[in-house]
């Protein structure tokens, strides 16, 4: 019996810092930042998660601290958070260097959960780290360093997609039913999302920059990306035809015949273009599958997502004169679905082997005690409680990202105006003649709030 709490604490110990996560569902401990940016006082969401970016899944909170202080209008805290999350990205593409601390974690992942695994996020959160990095950049007027993170998001949209290549090919881990209506239903959930690193929103948002900061062939390569992604969006289409004809491409009378003529700029008028973020992606919940090994209870816990994908709404932005009606570009919760859904091969070889693990422990526990008399049922019942409790699904992701993102663009007369999402309070920009006006709106349900700059 001493030598089984002897070894529980030792497996213990080698978790290090990642122990919130293992006993703590990630979910949870995110809570409280998410209603802070909820309420009147987003600037003290960050500091909640700030004592943990030196821990194990420091990536993590760096990314949700980065995200908190961008909410609340702080872009410099903003940029710290995401290049220190950035830093660690760089650290988990050194794959020469393999630390003990993190050799130790993916043992003791084995047998206790993928909790104790360092944090490495899925493609479509390192592109929106840089996506975001970007705009911090540009709302903190460095044009240079915007461009920079713009080229690095693009540069990842191509690498993450080859490495889903090379690592796509399913793997048959377990023979059990719940698996396969497991993938049938995520399948489901992700709608027409068919690859998590292929965001149309990051594409706009860097064909925006590129733009704007007068690199518009760069931009028309980003619009027909995202087009391609999310071909129904009108104002996409109008990027298209505007930018074809400014360039004097090939396509330009393909693409007036098939989406029409754009509206030209007039004298005394600017742009206005329109970001909105709504709402937050869902959170990841948690599925067991109990069977026993010779005549042992054992459990494997997966995370999987609940089959409610929101259909995309249109937004009224009011103020203009005439209302601006935003159209759908991304559902972000159908790419970490997806994302989800890609992960799950590799996920549930990992399962495999933790089972086997605890099983053959469970087994060496027993057979020690037998030696024992009057231990030999505490040992075991200790053993299999220990399963039980640690067992427990890896629901960790980035969750103060948005679940949908919409665009807008128009062309209005200078002047200072007082727009409102939908019925949320008005808030005042300006426009300039000649100039571009970006207006990046971030909706978390209980406040809006208007970020814009004149460009």
């Amino acid at each position: 019996m001493k030598q089984t709490l002897l070894l529980i604490t030792m497996m213990l110990s080698l978790s290090g810092c990642a122990l919130n996560s293992i006993f703590i569902n990630y979910p949870s401990q995110i809570a409280p930042v998410k209603a802070q940016l909820n309420s009147a006082t987003p600037q003290q969401a960050a500091a909640i998660v700030e004592s943990n970016i030196s821990g194990a899944d420091g990536l993590l909170y760096a990314q949700e601290a980065g995200r908190a202080a961008q909410i609340a209008g702080d872009f410099e805290a903003s940029k710290r958070y995401f290049e220190q999350a950035s830093r660690a990205y760089g650290v988990f593409d050194d794959k020469a260097k393999l630390s003990v601390s993190d050799a130790g974690a993916t043992a003791t992942s084995l047998l206790l959960n993928d909790n104790v695994i360092p944090y490495r996020g899925p493609g479509y959160e390192r592109i929106m780290l840089h996506q975001y990095q970007a705009l911090n950049y540009l709302f903190s007027g460095d044009i240079e360093g915007a461009l920079v993170e713009v080229r690095r998001s693009n540069e990842l949209q191509s690498s993450e997609q080859a490495r889903y290549r090379k690592s796509s090919e399913s793997v048959q881990a377990m023979d059990n039913g719940t698996i396969d209506a497991e993938m049938n239903k995520l399948g489901q959930a992700a709608g027409t999302t068919t690859s998590s690193f292929l965001n149309a929103y990051s594409y706009y948002t860097t064909g925006v920059l590129h733009e704007i900061l007068g690199e518009p062939n760069d931009a028309y390569i980003d619009y027909r990306k995202a087009a391609q992604i999310s071909p129904n969006n009108p104002y996409l289409q109008q990027d298209l035809v505007r930018l074809a004809g400014q360039l004097s491409m090939p396509q330009y009378d393909e693409f007036k015949q098939r989406w029409g003529d754009t509206k030209r700029q007039q004298q005394g008028e600017g742009q206005v273009i329109v970001m909105l973020e709504r709402g937050f992606v869902p959170e990841k919940q948690s599925i067991t599958v109990p069977f026993t090994i010779n005549g042992n209870w054992q459990t494997a816990s997966l995370a999987s997502y609940t089959p409610t994908l929101t259909q995309l709404q249109p937004a009224n932005i009011k103020g203009f004169g005439t209302n601006l009606t935003t159209a759908p570009i991304a559902n972000i919760d159908a790419l970490a679905i997806t994302a989800l859904k890609e992960d799950l091969p590799a996920a549930l070889v990992r399962q495999a082997a933790r089972i086997y693990a605890k099983s053959e422990l469970t087994q060496s526990v027993e057979s020690n005690s037998k030696r024992l008399k009057n231990q030999t049922d505490y040992a075991a019942i200790a053993m299999q409680l220990f399963n039980v409790v640690t067992e427990q699904a890896d629901r960790r992701s980035w969750l103060t990202l948005p679940k949908q993102a919409h665009i807008a663009r128009t062309y209005v007369k200078a002047g200072s105006y007082s727009i409102g999402l939908n019925d949320a309070a008005p808030n005042k920009i300006e426009v300039k003649n000649g100039r571009t006006t970006l207006i990046w709106v971030i909706d978390t349900g209980n406040y809006t709030r208007f970020y814009s700059i004149i460009i």
